[in-house]
């Protein structure tokens, strides 16, 4: 019986806080967007910008390119 003295007020504390962040959520516009958020996951990502010293996407795609010349050379030989 001392356990339910401790549960119940601990639960409706958990609950509280639960309501507390949903309305939190709800205020700062977390839920605004639904159907863009579903929709810009299918779209393809922005390329990765040129920093110095990390070569961009567009480097990388060349090099990818001429990796795949050397294997086709390779096998066609």
């Amino acid at each position: 019986m001392t356990a339910l003295a401790w549960l119940i007020p601990v639960s409706l504390l958990l609950g509280g806080v639960g309501l507390a962040a949903f309305l939190w959520s709800l205020r700062s516009g977390q839920f605004r967007d639904i159907e863009g958020d579903a929709a810009r996951i299918l779209l393809p990502e922005d390329p990765e910008p040129n920093l110095p010293g990390k070569p961009g996407r567009a480097r990388r795609k060349n090099s990818d390119k001429d990796a795949s010349k050397n294997t086709v050379d390779v096998a066609a030989k």
